[in-house]
């Protein structure tokens, strides 16, 4: 007898993916060399279903000139899976609930979150609460007023969990709602002085993250994040935020949005102030508390001006030189900053050997880079290579 009678093959069709074979592979897609959402998006409309394109991406990435190309290993997805839920995670997908129906508009709406903490606040209507990390004593006073007083009128406060503004807000709404979007893996918590907030924040409140469990967050990263912020919520409130700031690429994601964008108006002199002046100037709401917000909100007038001073990276984002970010980190963290700075120059060196040099854990170097990157004293270059700014 042979194998082939032995073994009879079936005229059944093969079975469908379940549900979680069907989810894996489309976190794989989506973790993919190269595969970002539009990307994501048009392959899973061209081949219908995640697995069918996983097989055909090494042909499409041979016909754009890739060779070599492999997929995200299963293997990968499985250990995140795996670490996330360990940590108590839960991975909420596009078009499911509970992800939420504001975000879900979005053309480029992230195909999967993590989130940390209470999902059912992604079901109330939410505000933004955003501005500069080196903010004022007004100008953290004025976010957690507008934090507290919004979320006794039954917002959640959304905000990016930065130092400064973003604090003070977290702080102020911790006990009505409060969502933090990461721009890291949701379980890294940057900046570290942030901890134990991040902490209360997932007991207490959400915090959302669309990148890989694990991730140490790059400036490349906060963009990204910065539509989330925007994206959650109905309106865009900016406290304090220089000319050219992370917090006016917020409010132009949330104008591009069909959102509402309103400032806390600051002292002509004051440089913190001057991307908010800006805002009004060009027709964005004057906001003197929260009442001004709710008003706002109620009338649903959008704003059509124009947002000024952004940039597509933040790679040149930095505070005029009169007026320079303080640092908050601790004692080491500043020594470390200069370690860093003394081994850059114009030439490129790679940031493993950079680690090497300092003889140091990649995961307390990273933060640093990153500050550095957002003050705008060192670049990235491809390659995985940094140089300082002269």
């Amino acid at each position: 007898m042979t194998d082939k009678d032995q073994h009879p093959s079936s005229t059944h069709p093969p079975l469908p993916p379940t549900p979680e074979d069907e989810q894996l592979a489309r976190l794989r897609l989506l973790r993919s060399r190269r595969v970002g959402i539009a990307t994501y998006k048009r392959l899973l409309t061209e081949y219908g279903t995640a697995q069918n394109a996983l097989a055909a991406l090494p042909e499409v990435a041979r016909a754009a000139g890739v060779s070599s190309y492999t997929p995200c290993p299963e293997g990968v997805i499985l250990a995140e899976l795996k670490t996330a839920r360990a940590a108590g995670a839960q991975l909420l997908a596009l078009g499911e609930t509970p992800y939420p129906e504001q975000l879900a508009e979005l053309a480029d709406a992230p195909p999967f979150l993590w989130c940390l903490g209470d999902p059912a606040l992604l079901s109330r209507p939410m505000v933004s609460l955003v501005g500069a990390r080196n903010a004022s004593s007004l100008g953290t006073r004025m976010a957690r007023a507008l934090a507290h007083d919004l979320g006794a009128a039954g917002y959640v406060v959304v905000s990016g969990l930065a130092r400064g503004v973003d604090a003070a807000a977290h702080l102020g709404a911790l006990d009505s709602g409060t969502i933090a979007v990461q721009a890291g893996g949701v379980d890294v918590i940057y900046p570290a002085e942030n901890a134990e907030l991040a902490r209360d924040i997932g007991r207490r409140g959400l915090r959302l993250s669309e990148q890989p469990f694990g991730l140490q967050p790059m400036a490349r990263h906060f963009p990204s994040r910065n539509r989330i912020i925007s994206g959650l919520s109905r309106a865009t409130v900016v406290v304090e935020a220089a000319a050219k700031s992370g917090s006016l690429i917020t409010a132009r994601d949330a104008l591009d949005q069909g959102r509402e964008v309103l400032a806390v108006p600051g002292h002509p002199l004051d440089a913190r102030a001057a991307g908010c002046n800006m805002l009004i100037r060009d027709g964005a709401m004057l906001v003197r508390s929260a009442v001004d917000v709710l008003d706002a909100l109620s009338e649903s007038t959008p704003f059509n001006g124009t947002v000024p001073g952004t940039a597509e990276n933040l790679s040149g984002l930095r505070a005029p030189a009169s007026a320079p970010p303080p640092r908050h980190s601790l004692k080491d963290a500043a020594r470390l900053h200069q370690q860093i700075l003394s081994r850059l120059g114009p030439s490129p060196l790679a940031e493993d050997q950079l680690i090497r040099d300092l003889k140091a854990a990649p995961a307390q170097v990273a933060p640093a880079l990153v500050d550095l990157e957002l003050d705008g004293q060192i670049a990235r270059q491809p390659g995985g290579l940094l140089t300082r700014v002269v």
